[in-house]
């Protein structure tokens, strides 16, 4: 099997649709010998902010010597994107080599008369036996959809569980409520455990209180009462905080937005429980330099100036929230071009309804994905806000149109379905 061929097996395999439950994926993993077993894991769960503050957290170890894998989804460019280790997405012939291995064994399971696994347990096995085989210190581990059903919540006694905000997102698989969801999110909290969540609603805290009283595990909450933010631009951020009676001045990072300071302040409680809790030895210059150190493409990525070309991948009402805070902030005195897709099983109109009155022109476009929204379906819902719209299908016709609707002085912005934003940011950087 080549790179191509195992792209295609995994892609094939979007068929057997989204099942959440750990039945299939535990028993793909004692067909492969339990990788999962193996490996020392720090479990990230959350609505959003898992991309960045996995990847934070990744940065801080790698920094302090350690070799260390990321999972993480979906991806922006590449597919190898999703498996990475100390920043080296994995190799496309061992992708190759280890997809063969992974479909082998599901050919054997469905002979069985079992399920076959669904797109996201392949490559969950396949990410599993990887790391493995790879024989890291640690794997950042960012869950894919909910937690407690979700296929990487097979692991079994994580280092640490780290949960970032819990907003309403996906509720037709985890509940149209917010403790629903916190219930969901939090079943990666396993016995005799660490917990660390981002300061989230009184009843969120609460669900995970009892959860961890039922299965005696110590929940710790980062604050932000102990924050001061010296500098926040479109170039660096740069702030001082007291996390779990640790203080570290002047900490600079290179992500956008102030949602980046706080992820980072996440990321740090989480190096401190793994430091006081588990023995870990990471200093705090690891910290300062693993979070300078990190680049989250789709962001509140800069791309360009003359214009200023922002790109991010804000697709629910967390993440729109978050992107109308970090534009109010750091592009009050632009007028800005707005390029949307949006796949139509999100909150489309809460989204809108956040972002838009912001913008002086709108691009509606549609993402390569057959969830998408038709971007003429997209304009419809537009037209409430009676700014300036055009619409286009063709996502490169779209960047296009921006760059001719915009002035140097102006700015332009790209936003929503994170799979628009990774054809995006290919094009631009081309």
């Amino acid at each position: 099997m080549n790179y191509q061929e195992a792209l295609d097996y995994i892609h094939g395999t979007y068929k057997f649709g989204s099942k959440l439950g750990l039945e299939n994926i535990k028993y793909l993993l004692s067909l492969l010998g339990n990788p999962h077993k193996e490996l020392k894991i720090i479990h990230v769960a959350g609505t959003n902010g898992k991309g960045s503050t996995s990847s934070y957290i990744h940065s801080i170890l790698k920094e302090a010597g350690y070799r260390v894998g990321l999972y993480t989804s979906p991806y922006l460019e590449e597919f190898t994107e999703r498996m990475r280790i100390n920043d080296e997405n994995i190799p496309k012939d061992k992708l190759a080599n280890i997809t063969a291995i992974v479909k082998e064994k599901i050919e054997g399971m469905v002979k069985e008369g079992k399920n076959h696994p669904t797109e996201f347990e392949v490559v969950t096995a396949i990410a599993f036996y990887y790391y493995a085989k790879e024989n890291i210190d640690f794997l950042v581990l960012e869950v894919g959809l909910g937690g407690r059903l979700d296929a990487t919540n097979v692991v079994e006694d994580p280092l640490l569980s780290v949960i970032t905000p819990i907003g309403l997102d996906h509720t037709e698989y985890l509940g149209d409520t917010l403790d629903k969801i916190a219930y969901e999110k939090g079943g990666i909290i396993k016995e005799n455990s660490f917990v660390l969540s981002y300061p989230q609603e009184a009843e969120v805290i609460e669900v995970f209180r009892n959860l961890c009283t039922e299965r005696n595990s110590k929940l710790f909450v980062t604050s932000f009462d102990e924050l001061t933010i010296h500098k926040s631009t479109i170039e660096e951020q740069v702030f001082s905080v007291n996390i779990l009676g640790n203080v570290y001045d002047n900490i600079e990072i290179q992500l956008v937005g102030i949602h980046q300071i706080y992820n980072a302040c996440t990321a740090i409680g989480a190096v401190e429980v793994l430091r006081k809790y588990r023995n870990i030895n990471i200093s705090d210059e690891a910290v300062l330099g693993g979070l300078c150190n990190v680049k989250w493409p789709g962001r509140f990525e800069v791309l360009q100036r003359g214009p200023v070309v922002i790109i991010d991948g804000a697709h629910n009402l967390h993440g729109a929230e978050a992107l109308r805070k970090s534009i109010e902030a750091l592009l009050k005195d632009y007028k800005i071009t707005f390029v949307i897709g949006m796949l139509q099983d999100k909150d489309v109109e809460g989204v809108l309804k956040d972002l838009i009155p912001l913008m002086n022109k709108v691009i509606a476009t549609r993402p390569a994905n057959p969830r998408a929204m038709k971007a003429i379906d997209l304009a419809d819902k537009l037209k409430v806000f009676g700014k300036e719209t055009y619409v286009s299908e063709n996502i490169k016709e779209a960047i296009n149109m921006a760059i001719e609707e915009t002035e140097a002085n102006e700015a332009i912005v790209f936003a929503g379905s994170l799979y628009m934003i990774g054809e995006v940011r290919k094009l631009l950087i081309k």
